[in-house]
């Protein structure tokens, strides 16, 4: 029983800041793109990229984390193992963002 609260926990608060942060990165990021870039076709195109990829890992990450779940015994494990798995899913999307960000800054700057 505790497993099944511990999923239902886990793909919600996932699929939510999944999507908010895809959508808040998305926007965000077309300002940065077109400020490093100055071509707005491109901006788009490589701003649509990086969502799908965004969406793609996250996709992968929750099923890799639904396969490879321990049993919960108690109230107690069912919060420390959701809470670490969604600490993992948060700190994963933090490194791959700013990885991103320097890259295309690096890009940028090597191009002028």
């Amino acid at each position: 029983m505790f497993n099944i609260v511990s999923y239902v926990i886990f793909l919600a608060v996932s699929s939510y800041s999944t999507v908010d942060v895809g959508r808040r990165c998305y926007h965000a990021g077309t300002y940065y793109l077109n400020y490093l870039i100055h071509d707005p076709e491109l901006c788009l195109t490589i701003n649509k990229i990086l969502l799908g990829c965004y969406y793609l890992i996250n996709l992968g990450y929750i099923a890799i984390s639904l396969t490879t779940w321990t049993p919960i015994a108690s109230a107690e494990q069912l919060l420390s193992v959701t809470a670490v798995r969604i600490g993992n899913m948060v700190l994963i999307l933090c490194v791959l963002h700013y990885i991103n960000l320097f890259a295309l800054y690096f890009l940028r700057k090597k191009k002028s």
